[in-house]
């Protein structure tokens, strides 16, 4: 049985052409915890997110609970349970809000190994499956806060339900590690109180929480271990508290 650890990143770099935008990076996502990954605009987060999901070619590696995934196309280290949400949310424009949810669930479970042997089992199990995905849809819009959304259409609801609507389909997938970048940007404050307390329940469920975020103070009292990017660097990494005194991240955000 492999190892539950969560994701780690070892010497992670990234280059295009003469540019270095991420620099030797070590991280690591455990289960059971909410890990933070700030840094002022250009610091490197979407490079790192982009790299850790395969997006980019990156140096260094990349495992999951065990399983090396460097090099891996972001498919399989989706079915690896690696689901990620994005700061530019690009749901299907001309479906619902339920329905995009319940689209993500059907997608996922079609890629999952079928059980049975001939097209009857296939057939009757996609039935079940379609029977199944709604209640499941509206279990995540509850979870989410946006079940008042369910019936509108997910090019017409406001950014922040948009956000909500991505982690919603992102959850959709069961993720085993998440990754969220920017999450309650533009959310209303009791939105993004109520997105902290989803965040520790995901936690305390076992999955492994990522928070990229470019606000310090917007994850501070979210997260148990932060993680400060400079210049595709990292400058400062453990507990909040000891991070925010950190005077070199104090000078990362002064500059910009």
């Amino acid at each position: 049985m492999p190892a539950v650890e969560g994701l780690r990143a070892t010497g992670l770099t990234v280059r295009f052409g003469a540019l270095t935008v991420l620099h030797d990076v070590d991280l690591a996502v455990p289960p059971g915890a909410v890990t933070g990954l700030v840094g002022p605009p250009g610091a490197g987060k979407t490079a790192f997110a982009d790299a850790v999901t395969g997006l980019v070619r990156a140096a260094g590696t990349v495992r999951l609970d065990g399983a090396d995934l460097t090099g891996a196309a972001p498919r399989v280290r989706a079915r690896h349970g690696l689901a990620r949400t994005s700061a530019a949310a690009a749901p299907f424009g001309s479906l619902t809000v339920r329905d995009n949810v319940r689209a993500a669930v059907e997608i996922h479970a079609r890629t999952r190994p079928v059980a049975g042997r001939g097209w009857r089992d296939v057939r009757s199990r996609r039935k079940a499956l379609r029977q199944a995905s709604g209640a499941t849809a509206d279990a995540l819009l509850a979870r989410t806060g946006i079940a008042a959304h369910a019936g509108r259409a997910a090019s017409a609801v406001p950014p922040g339900t948009a956000r909500l609507l991505d982690i919603a389909r992102a959850l959709a997938t069961r993720p085993r590690v998440l990754l969220l970048d920017d999450p309650s940007a533009g959310l209303p404050v009791p939105a993004a109180r109520a997105l902290e307390v989803l965040l520790r329940e995901l936690a305390a469920e076992g999955v492994a929480v990522l928070v990229a975020d470019r606000d310090l103070d917007r994850v501070l009292g979210v997260c148990d271990t932060l993680y400060v990017l400079d210049r595709g660097r990292v400058v400062a990494a453990g507990p909040p508290a000891r991070v925010r005194a950190d005077p070199g991240v104090r000078a990362a955000f002064a500059r910009r």
